[in-house]
């Protein structure tokens, strides 16, 4: 599938379009893009026009130098869905995707029906010297992947699957998981984010602004919110304290890591057709 673009603010978000119907918007996470959607699409391109787009700074879309906001972010959808002329849509948001979809929703609510907040936060657990300890593991991971490509992947991952599933990966390379990838597909799809060290400062940057946490009573729409057991990166009690803060919210909890919409593909995959389709 050729990839499709829209201009807004000056740079081209690079988009995809799968399925028919209703349209839903997905929002990837940190330094990943587009594709890393990739066990979600296919079977919510059963039920619905399917829009993934990369974020500023990720995949194909321009990787402006200059600083930019989570609203920033937000305004880049906001300019998709002008472009493609569509008025409302299901949003769904994964990890800084669902950052940047509460902003969205929270600066532009007529144009989101349904929400889902994927691994989400509403304020950094970290203070200042946490941020830059993980921009520093960043830089890292950026280097090593070009030295030794295969480390840096099973470092990576060791902190974003459960121990049980990333002993899978580890000991059954060959295995298709679910039926849609292998450890080898998945390094790929880590080995094809085109950021640069000045996206990821950007992207730090962009989400140490992050505080929503006194708007979450403004949003009136549907909301699904999906957290997992064992996510060391957005803990599952995070989860739990914005579904309580919702108006009208659902939480369902996954007994995975911080990447379970790949780790419980099914079970996830089930959980949003059902919401979204109610």
């Amino acid at each position: 599938m050729a990839d499709l673009f829209v201009e807004g603010d000056g740079i081209r978000i690079c988009y995809d379009i799968h399925g028919e119907g209703y349209p839903v918007v997905l929002i990837h996470g940190f330094g990943l893009h587009k594709e890393f959607w990739v066990a979600q699409i296919s079977e919510l391109a059963n039920h619905f026009k399917v829009i993934s787009l990369d974020n500023r700074g990720s995949g194909k879309s321009d990787h402006p130098k200059e600083p930019y906001k989570l609203e920033t972010l937000a305004d880049d959808v906001k300019c998709l869905l002008d472009g493609l002329s569509i008025q409302k849509t299901h949003v769904i948001g994964w990890a800084t995707g669902a950052m940047i979809a509460q902003y969205l929703v929270i600066r532009y609510p007529m144009r989101v029906n349904k929400l889902v907040l994927i691994a989400a936060l509403t304020k950094l657990p970290v203070d200042k010297s946490g941020l830059e300890m993980f921009k520093r593991s960043q830089l890292i991971f950026h280097k090593e992947k070009q030295k030794n490509p295969e480390n840096a992947f099973f470092t990576k991952m060791k902190q974003r699957f459960s121990r049980k599933f990333y002993k899978q990966l580890v000991e059954k390379p060959d295995e298709t998981f679910h039926g849609i990838f292998t450890t080898s597909d998945l390094m790929d799809l880590v080995f094809k984010d085109s950021s640069q060290p000045y996206d990821i400062e950007n992207r730090i940057n962009a989400i140490a602004g992050l505080n929503t946490i006194d708007k979450i009573h403004e949003i009136s729409n549907e909301v699904l919110v999906l957290a997992a057991e064992k996510d060391r990166i957005s803990p599952k009690s995070v989860s739990i304290e914005l579904n309580n803060k919702l108006r009208r919210s659902k939480l369902i909890i996954f007994d995975g890591g911080h990447y379970f919409p790949l780790e419980n593909a099914p079970e996830v995959n089930s959980s949003l057709i059902a919401f979204l389709k109610d």
